[in-house]
């Protein structure tokens, strides 16, 4: 018998993770794969970044929250998912040597009004360093089965189409990162980044490292969880993305230095909102990513930066929306120089 179940979250439940120390090591090891920015993989290059110093992806600091979560509620209790995150903030930069702890509180708790045998939890999560100061903030509902509900019937996994010709290629397109600076962006243009194909290794993988929940890592038990099969932890999915994003502004800055110009400096994100994992990756989907400029201001903080939001959607093979979320990022602007 697990030891959590949906009755087993009442509001005010405050539960401690960790410590885990994060070097530089795990923090290029993982920027290399997913968020291969200069100041995340290049310590020489960080000196002249944003943030002066390397720091690690904001993906992974979500990920090792999942980790802890994970092993300190999850892999013990009837937990069947999430279906996304409702505000996540990156308060300060994680850098190599740090060491992190979490608390995480249960803020709310309702039954399914459509399936009476699950409940939903929400929680906050509060990630500090060593120095007791908060780098990760997060908030966002589980589901959990309730403790005597019979087993949850799962449903046929989606049948996967066959990957492209070119799985996981980058096309570029016209969009809000072919112009360089914050004043030439074009709010409403958007920007196809590629496809990825998630293959069951790649999923297994990821999965143990900072999600190791049965319907990510055991393609058995998958198939009588609520998803019906193997399918990506939806870090995993967002990670991918940036790994996409990534790439495409590289070769934008390469297409920029080739012309002669200099390309602008992009620094961290501050956080994200409304991150919904509307339908599961399974093994063999292929998933299409795109990000729309949605608005774009001067930052009050910092001299010569501006902020840019973007919308962000992923498409499965079926052409059903994935993953949406509302994201920004520091843009250097053009008027200081």
């Amino acid at each position: 018998m697990t030891r959590y179940a949906f009755e087993d979250f009442t509001p005010g439940m405050t539960k401690l993770f960790g410590p885990v120390s994060v070097s530089k090591e795990d923090i290029i090891a993982f920027a290399t794969e997913f968020d291969p920015q200069p100041f995340h993989i290049d310590e020489i290059a960080a000196k002249d970044s944003f943030v002066g110093t390397l720091i690690a992806s904001g993906w992974h600091t979500c990920s090792i929250n999942m980790k802890m979560f994970a092993d300190g509620i999850l892999l013990d209790s009837t937990g069947m998912g999430a279906p996304g995150v409702e505000d996540l903030k990156w308060m300060r930069p994680v850098k190599p040597g740090d060491t992190l702890r979490c608390r995480m509180t249960v803020t709310d708790s309702r039954e399914s009004r459509s399936r009476p045998e699950i409940g939903l939890v929400q929680f906050k999560f509060e990630m500090a360093n060593q120095r007791d100061e908060t780098v990760l903030t997060q908030s966002n509902w589980v589901m959990f089965g309730r403790r005597d509900a019979p087993p949850v019937e799962a449903p046929p996994a989606s049948s996967p189409a066959q990957p492209s010709p070119a799985p996981n290629a980058v096309p570029i397109r016209e969009g809000m990162s072919a112009n360089p600076f914050l004043e030439d962006l074009m709010v409403g243009a958007t920007d196809e980044l590629g496809v990825f194909t998630f293959s069951a290794d790649e999923i297994v993988r990821f999965a143990r490292q900072f999600d190791p929940q049965r319907f990510h890592v055991d393609p058995d038990a998958a198939k009588h969880s609520l998803f019906g099969g193997l399918c990506a932890s939806g870090w995993h999915t967002t990670s991918v993305w940036m790994k996409l994003l990534a790439a495409h502004r590289d070769h934008v800055r390469s297409e920029t230095l080739a012309r002669g110009e200099r390309p602008a400096r992009l620094g961290p994100s501050p956080g994200f909102t409304n991150l919904k994992w509307l339908k599961p990756v399974y093994a063999g989907d292929t998933i299409s990513y795109r990000s729309t400029l949605t608005g774009k201001r001067v930052s009050a903080s910092r001299r010569g930066w501006g902020i840019a939001a973007h919308h962000n959607e992923a498409i499965n093979q079926h052409g059903e929306m994935v993953m949406s979320f509302e994201g920004a990022v520091f843009w250097e602007r053009r008027s200081e120089h």
